[in-house]
């Protein structure tokens, strides 16, 4: 069987890996000259199965409402005379209830839980390495206001079995020494210890390379103009080059997904939801973080990778627009150095964005289309990297015919009606 994965993303390699094993004759298509140059190229760093939740829950608007007078708020909305954005704004609404949120909840945590196995199988399989580092995700409260509304959080831990702790402000600090230095500034903290950190650039690149070995083809530079269908079938792929024949496609664009899916009558609730990164060498190690440390009032993480720090947060919804704004940076440097002012100097860091391919109900979208040979694997918002083997193997799973390890019923485009 030849498929056409179209992304040389996260998602779109995990994809092609695991369709090359699977017996799969793979050519991947992707505009960028390399692998993981666009959103993964410079996310967080977080494999967090612990923080699978969905963005719209009963909270939300009024949370919303509360960031956007914030000098750093974690949310930046600037709206425009756009029906993309307004329906996507007014699906996300829509998914702001209990009811909602508990069954997005189970589908998240079920991709997610199943992306931390299938990530553990391929680094004992392959060898892989990208910076990884298992020592759990801890996330800081610094009011007592925050420490007490975790505990809706750690009822549904509990619910779903996810391993957690519960730390004083002593406890933050055995479980992350520097910051000793800032043991003031937090009440106490939640800790995942399953949680994983690593380099998403180089575990993309790592994997394309293998996947190269597997027999998979990756072509680079290559401007996708659309999708041929002939009844209830994609036929090929039309690219600038011209047309590439397949038996199967598979869509792993993110945020751009719904643009090429658009005129063959799919409609894909995916918006881009811009995040912001900057990296900083780590001046004192002793001093810098030991894995991921997300404060919970910026909703900004400080990770760990190797001996650099990755600093990343903030949503901004200004629709497909890439342009940095310099205060985003300020943001991110605040936050480092309130809590590790010896770790790294953000000084000279370079301030990165990636557009995160949000669903309304922020879960992914991974499965069939109404073409029987037509599928997606997109939409997974903040947690590409953390969903991206499991996702990856699922997608492969559905597309060879084989039975999936994990319920796949309500992931497709056809929960959207």
């Amino acid at each position: 069987m030849k498929v056409i994965v179209l992304g040389a993303g996260v998602i779109g390699v995990t994809s092609a890996w695991y369709l090359a094993k699977a017996g799969c004759e793979v050519t991947v298509l992707d505009r960028q000259p390399g692998p993981a140059l666009e959103t993964s190229f410079a996310n967080a760093g977080q494999v967090s199965p612990g923080y699978a939740s969905p963005w719209a829950t009963p909270e939300t608007p009024l949370k919303a409402l509360q960031w956007l007078f914030m000098e750093h708020s974690p949310l930046i909305l600037r709206p425009r005379a756009e029906a993309d954005m307004l329906a996507w704004l007014v699906r996300m609404l829509g998914n702001c209830t209990a009811a909602r949120y508990a069954v997005n909840k189970a589908r998240m945590v079920r991709v997610a839980e199943y992306s931390r196995d299938c990530l553990d199988a391929l680094r004992a399989e392959t060898g892989i390495t990208y910076d990884e580092r298992t020592q759990g995700t801890l996330q800081l409260f610094r009011t007592q206001k925050q420490l007490d509304a975790v505990e809706g959080d750690v009822e549904v831990l509990r619910q779903y079995g996810v391993p957690f702790e519960l730390l004083s402000a002593d406890g933050c600090v055995a479980a992350e020494p520097a910051l000793a230095h800032t043991r003031h500034k937090i009440v106490g903290g939640l800790r995942l210890p399953h949680d994983e950190t690593g380099d998403c650039f180089k575990f993309t690149n790592a994997l394309a390379a293998l996947a190269q070995e597997a027999g998979a083809i990756f072509r680079h530079g290559v401007e996708v103009l659309g999708i041929d269908t002939e009844g209830d079938r994609a036929t090929g792929v039309r690219t600038a080059q011209g047309l590439e024949p397949a038996d199967a496609v598979v869509v792993a664009l993110g945020s751009f997904s719904p643009h090429l899916l658009k005129p063959l009558g799919l409609r894909v609730p995916v918006y881009p939801v811009k995040g912001y990164s900057i990296t900083v060498d780590v001046a004192e190690p002793d001093d810098a973080p030991v894995s991921t440390v997300l404060d919970d009032t910026y909703k900004v993480a400080i990770t760990r990778l190797g001996d650099r720090i990755r600093v990343g947060g903030m949503a901004e919804v200004s629709g497909y627009r890439i342009a940095l704004h310099p205060d985003r940076k300020g943001t991110l440097a605040l936050v480092l150095h309130d809590l590790f002012p010896r770790g790294g100097d953000p000084a000279p860091a370079q301030l990165w964005s990636g557009l995160r391919p949000m669903t309304p109900d922020s879960t992914p979208i991974i499965g069939g289309t109404r073409f029987t040979n037509l599928y997606t694997n997109t939409g997974h918002g903040t947690l590409g990297w953390t969903m991206a083997c499991g996702s990856g193997k699922l997608l492969a799973d559905i597309v060879t015919g084989a039975k999936p390890d994990i319920d796949a019923s309500d992931l497709s485009l056809a929960r959207y009606g």
